[in-house]
Parts: C-alpha cells; sequence; structure tokens
C-alpha cells in the first residue's frame, strides 16, 4: 500500500535503544498456550530465579531509561513469583505491564497482581491460538473471550487493559469488526495492538552465516519451511480499518531500519463514545505528549493512566496546538449542541496499534524496528526480543546471504 500514508506528515516517535517508552522483560519461557508465529520455545522449566530478573532489571535501568516494563515471556502468568516480579519492577520506578494469554488469570490472581503494583494487562488473543474449548473460533466470535478479561479488570478497577492479535493473511478481514468492537467498549478496552504475521521462511536461493559459518535454521522457533505469507504491511491493516472507517487516521510512528518510510509501529488515539468516534488526534497532540512527559518524568510516556483517557472533552482543549484534535472538537460540538445530552457523556480516548515486525530484504538484510520498544537483556546486552531465539541457538545473528554471494564469499576465502 506505497502511498497511503506519507510518513514526514506524522510524528517520528523519539524512541531510541538508550531512551526508550517500553522495556522487554523475560522472566520464563515457559508457556501453557501455542500460538500461530510464536517467537520463543517453549520450556515448561524456563522460569528464572529473582536474582536472576533483578539483574536483567539492573541492566535495563543501567543501560536504558524507560516508562514502563512489559513483561512476557512465555507467559509470565506461569512463574510462581510473578506477584514479587511485579513489584520489584515498582520498586525500580516502572509501571509493570504484564503480557499473557490470560489462562492462568484468576480474580484471586488479578486482586494480588494489583497489590503488588501491576499497572496493565495486555492479552494476546487470536484465531491462531490452539485455546482448549475454543477451538476453531474466528477473531470476531473470540470478541467474546476479550469482553470477558475487560470486564474483569474493570471490575478490578484503575488496570489499563489491552489487547493485541497477530493478522494472518485470512484475517486480515476480521480487523475492522474488532475495531467496532473496541470501540463500542471504549470505556473498558484502552489499547487495541494488531500485529501483522511473520515468521522467517527458509528462501531458496539464500544460505545462512553465523559469524562466517553456515548454520542450519531448523532450530530456530519462527522459521518455517512452508510457503505462507509473511509481507502482510501496516499500510495493509490500515488500509483494512479505513474500508468501515475512512478517517482512521495514525498520528506516529517508528520507522525500519532499512527503510526509513515504512511503519514498523503506527501509533492512533481515536476520541469518542460507545455510539460514535468523533476524530482522532494528531502528530502534535503525540508529540505534546511525549515531550511534556520527558521533560516532566525524564521518559518517555508508554502507558497513560486510565484516569487520563477518561478525560477525553478535557483534552479537547489542546485543539488549538493540534489540527486533528480541532477537527475531532469540531465534530464533537458539532453532535452536542444537536444532541446536548451528549454533554453529559464520557469522552473517552482509545489507542490503536499497527505493528510490522521484521522485514526481509532482497539483499538478505532484515529491516527492524527502529527505536524497538521491545528490547530486552540477553547475557547482559540489549538485544531484540523477537530474534533471540538466534543467540540461543547460535550465540550470534543469523545472517541470510544469496547464494551467489554466498558462493563468491566462500570462493574468496579458498584463494580463488
Amino acid at each position: 500500500m506505497e502511498g497511503l500514508l506519507d510518513h514526514t506528515e506524522l510524528y517520528r516517535l523519539p524512541w531510541t535503544l538508550p531512551d526508550n517508552a517500553i522495556s522487554w522483560l523475560e522472566p520464563t519461557s515457559s508457556c501453557n498456550l501455542y500460538c500461530d508465529g510464536c517467537y520463543r520455545k517453549n520450556d515448561p522449566k524456563g522460569h528464572k530465579s529473582l536474582a536472576e530478573i533483578r539483574k536483567e532489571l539492573e541492566t535495563f535501568n543501567r543501560l536504558r531509561k524507560t516508562d514502563g516494563v512489559s513483561i512476557a515471556g512465555g507467559d509470565p502468568l506461569t512463574h510462581p513469583e510473578i506477584e514479587s516480579i511485579v513489584s520489584m519492577i515498582v520498586d525500580m520506578g516502572q509501571k509493570p505491564i504484564i503480557n499473557t494469554n490470560g489462562l492462568a488469570l484468576t480474580p484471586e490472581k488479578l486482586k494480588a497482581l494489583k497489590k503488588a503494583g501491576v499497572t496493565g494487562f495486555t492479552f494476546h488473543i487470536d484465531s491462531g491460538q490452539n485455546r482448549p474449548h475454543m477451538k476453531g473460533k474466528s477473531e470476531v466470535e473470540l470478541n467474546e473471550l476479550r469482553l470477558h478479561y475487560a470486564r474483569m479488570l474493570a471490575d478490578a478497577g484503575d488496570i489499563s487493559c489491552a489487547f493485541n492479535a497477530t493478522v494472518y493473511e485470512h484475517t486480515l478481514k476480521d480487523v475492522p469488526e474488532i475495531v467496532a468492537w473496541g470501540q463500542k467498549h471504549i470505556d473498558i478496552v484502552h489499547i487495541l495492538v494488531f500485529i501483522a504475521y511473520r515468521a522467517a521462511p527458509i528462501y531458496k536461493g539464500y544460505e545462512y552465516f553465523v559469524g562466517g559459518n553456515k548454520v542450519d535454521m531448523a532450530p530456530i522457533a519462527y522459521a518455517i519451511q512452508e510457503d505462507r505469507k509473511t509481507s502482510i504491511m501496516s499500510t495493509d491493516i490500515v488500509a483494512e480499518i479505513r474500508k468501515t472507517n475512512p478517517g482512521f487516521m495514525p498520528s506516529a510512528y517508528l520507522n525500519g531500519t532499512e527503510r526509513p518510510d515504512h511503519f514498523k509501529w503506527l501509533l492512533t488515539m481515536r476520541v469518542g463514545t460507545k455510539d460514535k468516534i468523533f476524530g482522532y488526534v494528531g502528530p502534535k497532540f503525540m508529540e505534546l505528549g511525549q515531550t511534556l512527559h520527558h521533560l516532566l518524568r525524564g521518559t518517555y510516556l508508554a502507558y497513560t493512566k486510565i484516569k487520563v483517557l477518561r478525560r477525553g472533552r478535557t483534552m479537547l482543549w489542546l485543539s488549538p496546538l493540534d489540527p486533528g484534535l480541532a477537527r475531532t472538537r469540531t465534530a464533537y460540538l458539532h453532535d452536542a449542541f444537536r444532541s446536548p445530552s451528549l454533554f453529559f457523556k464520557r469522552l473517552h480516548m482509545q489507542s490503536v496499534m499497527i505493528i510490522q515486525p521484521a522485514d526481509f530484504m532482497p539483499s538478505g538484510a532484515l529491516s527492524m524496528c527502529d527505536g524497538c520498544p521491545d528490547i530486552t537483556v540477553y547475557d547482559g546486552k540489549l538485544v531484540w526480543s523477537c530474534r533471540m531465539e538466534e543467540l540461543i541457538n547460535f550465540g550470534d545473528w543469523i545472517r541470510p546471504v544469496p547464494a551467489t554471494e554466498a558462493a563468491k564469499e566462500s570462493g574468496s576465502g579458498n584463494g580463488s
């Protein structure tokens, strides 16, 4: 979808490797569910000790300023000391966000995690999971399960609720209905995230090297032999949403390491009620939020507090600074003066994020997310979490090389 968005008209999020909004902590590689496209090999005994976890958090704090810590894995709720991990993050001055499939979450567990200081949950729910009692459910049918968790968090109170879903070729068409569902529950669903499916196809015509040595990709969890579409772009998802929401407009992005005009992370903030979306904030609003948070708190903003997201009407006062917000204000006032009861309804803000993971380039290079928030710790270093299996299996990053180039390198190495 070339030309669908112009990156020069959006706010490029200022996140960098040492100064970012989020860090990615993996306290376990154990999981209680298989998800199609998972980047991590399941290890039932893969729990890290609290001492190891503390060391990783200290590495983050030494090398990277962040507002929040995504607690992932594996599924972090399988870790027997997850409450202590949450408390540890709070004590170190960050917001703990648990990334989970939700299977192990009970009201009792949620109560304990809230007491420990959890800021929010991101639930991974999509039809590519092998969920018990949910096999064969479509993305739209899974909205019932999403609502179950949203209500659970709402009942607990003051905990951010986000959902992410992997978007496959056959589920791309379902994205608009999930977006519509999110609007219907804008009061208790704060973030929707769509992640374009990626894997590492073993392409014909390429060979794979680590440190000059040819390797077999088979041990890598995200390597696939089958022919599947792994090139869904973030703009494809935007185009699909616009089929039913023509005004849908992202305002901020992260680009690719190989392509400055690729939208690896797209961030949209919409303003409305359960009945209607009045508009979208623009780039200046996003810039103002990130800049002020960094100025006042020393970090870029990751997760907005729920009480702020409920103040959509208050945010409209910033409309002179942001054209997107100005258009939203005009649309809202137009409806409110025609139906004054609207003035008494709460106006909410809700984020819609779209992520386009690593892209394979014809040269063999991989275009990663420049300023990636999902950086984790491996062997005391900051690394991409989505490719860590390469380090685990081979000790370094895999480098795909076109077969002709590989032959040339091999020939020059033999003195040819």
